[in-house]
């Protein structure tokens, strides 16, 4: 818990990244999730061990919620069955983890209609930068496609999910 009061209350999150990564399950307080589930519908990222919900989280998701993600540009999130593919700290968003879109069914339909699927798709924190007040990143969807959550949700998912965490985006 100091560790994330830490991360929170630092203006500085590069200088801490050495230490978000060796974070492990016995240094911490906080499980370690097997899975991600995302209900675009409910607006709820789910952390889960086993069947055990760890953490539910409201989200934010693109600013054209319904429907899976089609092409670059339409503001979709995806659905599908992905993974945790990288994480970036310097981002313009608080703390950034990639999510493997495309998946190859994503990459055969976007070719089968003759357009890019896109890519960096995110879970990500608040922006670094905002240009409009803190509640309307709380209530509105307003991403180009990932999956937004608050500053604090974001340690929380950061410290609680290895790279390569399978993660469900559900309609």
């Amino acid at each position: 818990m100091v560790l994330r009061r830490i991360l929170l209350n630092s203006g500085c999150v590069a200088v801490l990244s050495g230490l978000l990564m060796s974070v492990s399950a016995g240094a911490s307080t906080l499980e370690v999730a097997d899975r991600i589930v995302v209900r675009k519908s409910e607006r709820k990222l789910l952390l889960l061990r086993g069947e055990r919900v760890l953490r539910s989280i409201d989200v934010a998701l693109g600013l054209s919620p319904t429907g899976p993600k089609l092409r670059e540009g339409d503001f979709r999130t995806p659905e599908g069955s992905y993974r945790l593919a990288g994480r970036n700290v310097n981002s313009d968003y608080y703390l950034a983890l990639k999510v493997s879109y495309p998946n190859p069914v994503d990459q055969q339909r976007a070719a089968a209609e003759g357009v890019s699927p896109g890519g960096l798709i995110m879970i990500h924190g608040q922006p670094n930068r905002p240009t409009k007040p803190l509640e309307y990143y709380q209530k509105n969807d307003w991403t180009n496609g990932c999956i937004a959550v608050s500053n604090s949700d974001m340690v929380d998912i950061w410290l609680m999910t290895p790279d390569d965490t399978p993660i469900q985006i559900l309609p």
